[in-house]
């Protein structure tokens, strides 16, 4: 009984740096908002007053609103690509055995830990020996290898966890390997289909250093804000604009990882009473 009382006692020095990590994380992230509203170009306390012109004044900017439907369309693009491509690769690593399995695995997920920088580098020499112009295509591309290991990871979990007995069933009864995984695979995957659309699109609305390396006139927006932050006057309305994209960002984010959470835990019960 001690044992047990000490291993759920709380562990305080833990607790406290939690704490302290959240803090230095995210209040400089809170405080673009509180700037955003400040009535003066200047990112300095005291606040001068509450203002939302820097919001309507953005409103009307049409440079910002295209680079933000260019990546619109680009994050739906890769969102789209990457998550099939991720199913995919999914399905082949937990359905089938095949050598050097471990290998292609390290190989997808080698994106998450090689700088995003080196592969900007390497897709713009290999772009430019290959006559190819920069344009929302190269950038789509470079951010489909930034997006596939985060799709991958996600619904990984979802494929080890299904019960393959309802295919092997599914077989049975005679259908094809394409409608058993229509009719009962992807209705069973799903939550982990929609956590990776989510999570891929966030991710590539936000990246940065492969669209620096490969954008062409077309600039996605974060490329845009980088470049505004040389203009002081400019300055208030990007905050404001950042502000939007974390309004819109951080919730997806958390919709993303609960989504992905609810399908692991239903097929976890699932295959538990089965």
């Amino acid at each position: 009984m001690k044992a047990t009382s000490h291993l759920q006692r709380p562990n305080r020095s833990l607790q406290v740096y939690a704490a302290v990590f959240l803090v230095v994380l995210y209040l400089p992230v809170l405080l673009i908002p509180l700037f955003a509203f400040n009535d003066s170009i200047y990112v300095r306390f005291p606040l001068r007053g509450f203002t939302t012109q820097w919001f309507v004044e953005l409103w009307n900017r049409q440079p910002a609103w295209n680079a933000f439907w260019n990546s619109i369309r680009v994050g739906l693009t890769v969102a789209v690509i990457s998550t099939v491509l991720g199913i995919v690769a999914a399905k082949a690593i937990t359905r089938y055995r095949m050598p050097g399995r471990t290998a292609l695995v390290t190989f997808i997920m080698m994106p998450l830990v090689i700088p995003g920088i080196i592969f900007g580098v390497a897709l713009l020499v290999l772009l430019s020996r290959m006559g190819v112009p920069l344009s929302l295509y190269t950038v789509t591309l470079g951010h489909l290898i930034v997006c596939l290991p985060f799709a991958v990871a996600t619904l990984l979990p979802r494929f080890e966890g299904f019960d393959r007995s309802m295919e092997e069933a599914s077989a049975d009864l005679g259908e094809n390997g394409w409608w058993t995984f229509w009719r009962v695979t992807f209705p069973m995957v799903f939550p982990g289909v929609v956590a990776s659309l989510l999570l891929t699109f966030t991710i590539s609305f936000d990246e940065f250093i492969m669209a620096f390396f490969l954008t062409g006139t077309d600039p996605t927006l974060p490329i845009y804000i980088w470049s505004q932050l040389r203009f002081p006057q400019q300055f208030p309305s990007i905050l404001a604009l950042a502000s939007l994209v974390l309004f819109f960002s951080i919730p997806l984010i958390f919709i993303a990882i609960w989504v992905g959470r609810l399908g692991v835990s239903q097929s976890s019960e699932g295959t538990a009473e089965s």
